[in-house]
């Protein structure tokens, strides 16, 4: 609820300020897009089957939701690589260079990013890894412990482990780190703090947005890698199944925490979050205003 609620407000408020989007913010777009996605293709089917105790559907339910959320999963990951590289050169370069970064470039960038990880979610499909149910059985994912004594499906969990996990982390590390000493330097430049243009806070604010998302993903998704990477090497029977199943779902909720890191630091998110309130406030009061006198719910709506 808080991931479909959260980035429909993100994209709905994108949507009202299309022609005033800049293009790096259409990656954060992209980012709703998938959050959204996989909330909305994964999760009602891995609820069900939590409440009736084993998973529901055969084998080709369990492909379809471990497919949607290793597309959705490495399209996350390599739109916050891109976030992370972007924000660099724009810190970086001179703002006649920054301005090189047209909308047209960012949507190849977004069109490959979809390409990318289309490509490493249907490798499993033609024979190079296996996608089967997690240990604890409610849900579906790669079938990490198929690996174990596979060459074929090694190989398949070391290239996608560097290339979709390793690489991208480290990019991202090193893009922030890359920017952080950037302003540190510019800040000692500038002896008093009263002359900090606005221009270099509002880069600060943004930087440290985009590395607050950065991190609530890393995190999440950590302890998840970590026990997925064990499986590899070792029977999953020796892992208990709340061990396996809590990375899943504190994973699953990275999606859930963008809108709230916006809502925090954009102070154009927050006036258009306050205006789709008085929206819909508006509403509920004027379809309750005509029955209000016989019906005190309805006045505690309006009010």
């Amino acid at each position: 609820i808080l991931t479909i609620l959260g980035n429909s407000a993100v994209l709905a408020t994108a949507v009202k300020r299309s022609s005033l989007l800049k293009s790096p913010e259409l990656l954060t777009v992209n980012l709703a897009v998938a959050d959204i996605g996989m909330a909305i293709s994964m999760y009602p089917l891995a609820i069900a089957s939590a409440w009736n105790h084993a998973w529901l559907g055969g084998d080709t339910s369990c492909i379809y939701y471990a497919l949607m959320g290793f597309l959705f999963g490495v399209c996350s990951m390599m739109t916050l690589c891109a976030m992370a590289v972007i924000r660099f050169l724009v810190t970086n370069s001179s703002k006649s260079n920054s301005n090189k970064i047209t909308k047209n470039s960012v949507f190849i960038l977004i069109a490959f990013i979809w390409l990318y990880s289309l490509l490493w979610a249907i490798l499993p499909l033609v024979g190079w890894g296996y996608y089967g149910p997690e240990p604890f059985g409610i849900s579906c994912t790669i079938a990490w412990s198929k690996f174990h004594n596979s060459s074929n499906g090694f190989s398949f969990i070391l290239s996608m482990f560097l290339l979709c996990t390793v690489l991208p982390a480290l990019t991202i590390i090193a893009c922030y780190l890359g920017i952080a000493w950037k302003v540190h330097k510019a800040y000692q430049e500038i002896q008093n703090i009263d002359r900090i243009p606005n221009a270099a806070r509002l880069e600060k604010k943004l930087t440290l947005m985009a590395v607050l998302i950065s991190v609530g993903f890393l995190s999440s998704w950590t302890p998840y890698a970590a026990t997925s990477f064990w499986s590899v090497f070792n029977s999953s029977d020796s892992l208990q199944p709340i061990v396996t199943l809590l990375p899943c779902l504190f994973a699953k909720s990275s999606t859930a925490y963008n809108p709230f890191i916006y809502y925090i630091f954009s102070k154009t998110f927050r006036c258009e979050i306050k205006k789709l309130q008085c929206c819909c406030g508006w509403r509920v009061h004027y379809f309750s205003s005509d029955n209000s006198a016989e019906n005190p719910m309805s006045m505690m709506w309006s009010g």
